[in-house]
């Protein structure tokens, strides 16, 4: 069976195509993300949507794929509804919690706790951040941070679902910087790292570089906006 391919969007968005070929689309900003690709801009298909909280740098796209699309929209509970507020097609339909399994398309999607902060862009507050974590159909596990610091129960996220590979945001001030992402790749035990929220402006000063100092037995990966990897 093919591998998972992972295309990096910029920022926290990432396009993510199953081995048996369904195309999720996990936190799509792409239209002005100053890191996406222009040629990214306009997805040619969608199968799924997962989202970790109601920021517009994580939800900004859903609208224009949902209505073009009508995919399933995985996501926590408060933020699906406010989705489905806004007349987005099918947005109601997949909210789950934390600790919660969904399968859908032969994949398996788990709620994962998160350290940040959730509210739409008018304001609403759209439940509790979450990570993922995604099983594909060839057994693969991605864990997917979202927007989170480091957190000691990432050890029960390594523990309960032994994810291959994570995906950390590493660029400081409103996530983890590469220290914090040092530590919760000890925490996880997975031997794949790719790192996001970063270089997407100033102020997100980590770099995957500086993470590669601070770790040696983790492979991190570095790829440029809108470059694919297989895991």
């Amino acid at each position: 069976m093919p591998d998972v391919a992972v295309t990096w969007l910029g920022h926290g968005s990432f396009r993510f195509d199953s081995p048996e070929g369904k195309r999720i689309y996990f936190d799509p900003w792409l239209e002005g993300n100053p890191s996406c690709p222009e040629s990214e801009f306009t997805p040619e298909r969608c199968d799924i949507i997962v989202l970790t909280h109601g920021h517009f740098d994580h939800i900004d796209a859903v609208q224009s794929i949902a209505e073009q699309f009508q995919p399933p929209i995985i996501g926590c509970y408060e933020l699906c509804t406010w989705l489905a507020g806004q007349e987005i097609p099918r947005a109601g339909e997949n909210g789950m919690g934390k600790g919660g399994t969904q399968i859908l398309e032969g994949i398996s999607f788990t709620a994962t706790n998160a350290f940040h902060s959730s509210s739409a862009p008018d304001g609403t507050y759209t439940g509790e951040p979450a990570g993922f974590v995604i099983t594909f159909e060839n057994g693969t596990r991605l864990y997917a941070a979202g927007d989170t610091s480091v957190f000691g129960d990432m050890a029960l996220i390594q523990r309960l679902y032994e994810p291959d590979v994570a995906i950390l945001p590493i660029g400081d001030l409103y996530t983890m910087g590469v220290k914090e992402a040092a530590l919760a790749l000890e925490l996880l035990g997975v031997s794949r790292c790719i790192p996001c929220h970063w270089g997407t402006f100033p102020a997100l000063t980590g770099t995957p570089d500086a993470l590669r100092e601070l770790v040696s037995d983790v492979e991190i990966v570095d790829i440029a906006p809108g470059a694919t990897i297989t895991i």
